[in-house]
């Protein structure tokens, strides 16, 4: 896995600046005034600190960008990183100014002289989430990454173990999205779930044996065409009393040619993210591990991967459901909701949950609504979904709510059996919605988190370098934390 970059938090003292063998940072708001640690680096550059916040390019810097002095006269450092913030700052600009400070600071050790600066949480998660990079599968050495050092007027005040815990499942969601389809096999998957259970979790791998006893048709159509076995695995962490757990369940596809109805070639090589549900469910696992968080939640992943051959699921065959619905499968590219159908109804049967959250990058409709800035939700419940949304907004997650009705249903109604398995393009993340909601319980609050758009992108985002995002896990860990914990 991604190592987070080593990071401590001591008390302030002003003398370490000048023999400091690295990068110094100081924070200077848009008034231009210096707090106590840039005074001292101002002194002891001979006034460069000054010169530079009082020049037009500071003037226009953003909240959070910052001015790079290399070599300044009068320290050890080699370089004096100046950044625009302000004492009291929103929270984004905060974590744009720790992600500044990740792509500013290069191999050298990091001596960030933070004082009272407010929001020195958010500035710390935003410099370790856009330290990541991803290196698994390039020969040559990763670059050094320097420690960082955190110097506070109450250091006591920073809880760097809470940070730390959140990031590590925002890491290892991108490492399993990023991961090529030839690494991330369903069986590679599996096993890297049951490794979390040193940190406490309980992990159980259903193998296709047990599967078929269950009576998970859908799911065991989606892989049956292909050489790796499918595999459904339930992570359990029990943190709580005797109250029913909060249930997370993610779609784990990892990789969808779209099977008989195959892709284009052209981006079919993207569809190893198409396991990102389950990446960000299994994020989310960790993260309540690694905090030991009072809650109940279970999280289960179904594993498959979506490949043509002699023995795959066609266009027009008829399975059935582990509830007993059957469902007319009319484009074997829309799998991730035959996936999704037998887990969600699994956790339901087993687990009686107290609410429960699916996650999948489901349809490319939800590309085409909402583009690569929202995830969309679908709810049967407003308060589950209004909660949602508060917790993603919370932690800058975007999130927006689509309508689910009564009428999309006749969309997705089969002549010859149940169901089928999509409307066709007219509202095609909607339909998918409403085909999923035919497998939960009227009573039960869930939500649906269309993840297609969000999961993965090409270019670098506020927090992450192109390529896996970790969407979601931070939006879900807050939701389990401000409304399900002890």
């Amino acid at each position: 896995m991604t190592a987070l970059i080593e990071m401590t938090v001591v008390d302030t003292d002003l003398g370490a600046a000048t023999d400091w063998d690295g990068v110094i940072v100081v924070f200077v708001g848009a008034d231009q005034k210096l707090d106590a640690c840039a005074c001292k680096v101002n002194t002891l550059t001979r006034k460069a600190v000054d010169r530079a916040v009082q020049s037009d390019a500071f003037d226009a810097l953003p909240d959070g960008g910052a001015l790079r002095l290399a070599y300044p006269a009068g320290v050890a450092a080699n370089a004096v990183i100046i950044v625009k913030l302000d004492r009291k700052p929103e929270q984004a600009s905060a974590r744009k100014a720790g992600a500044t400070l990740a792509l500013e600071k290069g191999p050298h050790p990091l001596l960030v002289m933070a004082g009272n600066l407010g929001g020195m949480d958010d500035v710390a998660l935003g410099l370790i989430l856009r330290d990541y990079a991803y290196s698994d599968h390039k020969t040559a050495a990763p670059k050094a990454r320097g420690p960082a050092t955190l110097m506070m007027s109450k250091p006591d005040t920073l809880d760097l173990q809470g940070l730390r815990a959140v990031a590590e499942g925002v890491f290892f969601t991108r490492d399993l999205i990023n991961a090529p389809a030839n690494d991330l096999t369903t069986t590679s998957f599996a096993d890297r779930l049951a490794e979390l259970q040193t940190l406490g979790l309980k992990v159980e791998v259903l193998e296709e044996a047990k599967l078929e006893k269950l009576g998970m048709g859908a799911l065991l159509c989606v892989g049956q065409g292909s050489a790796s076995p499918s595999k459904v695995v339930v992570m359990q962490w029990n943190g709580g009393g005797d109250e029913a757990p909060f249930a997370l369940v993610g779609k784990g596809v990892v990789f969808d040619t779209g099977g008989i109805s195959i892709k284009p070639a052209g981006g079919m090589e993207d569809m190893t993210m198409d396991m990102g549900g389950a990446g960000v469910v299994s994020g989310v696992m960790k993260t309540l591990a690694m905090r030991k968080a009072k809650a109940n939640v279970v999280g289960l992943v179904g594993i498959v991967e979506n490949m043509p051959s002699d023995r795959a699921v066609r266009p027009g065959d008829v399975v059935t459901s582990m509830k007993g619905d059957t469902i007319e499968v009319i484009n074997t590219d829309a799998e991730g909701r035959l996936v999704l159908a037998d887990v969600l109804w699994y956790a339901q049967d087993r687990f009686k949950p107290a609410a429960m959250i699916n996650l999948a990058t489901l349809t490319g409709a939800m590309i085409i609504a909402l583009g690569h800035e929202n995830a969309g939700v679908f709810s049967n419940s407003d308060e589950l979904s209004v909660a949602f949304l508060k917790s993603a907004g919370a932690e800058g997650e975007g999130a927006w709510r689509l309508p689910m009705a009564p009428a999309y249903d006749k969309l997705i109604n089969s002549r010859i059996a149940d169901m089928k398995n999509t409307g066709g393009r007219p509202a095609g993340s909607i339909t998918a919605a409403q085909f999923l909601g035919r497998f939960v319980a009227d009573e039960l609050p869930w939500a649906h988190l269309d993840i297609a758009g969000v999961a993965s992108v090409k270019g670098a985002t506020a927090l992450a370098p192109a390529g896996a995002t970790g969407w979601g896990v931070m939006a879900l860990n807050r939701l389990i934390l401000d409304n399900y914990e002890a």
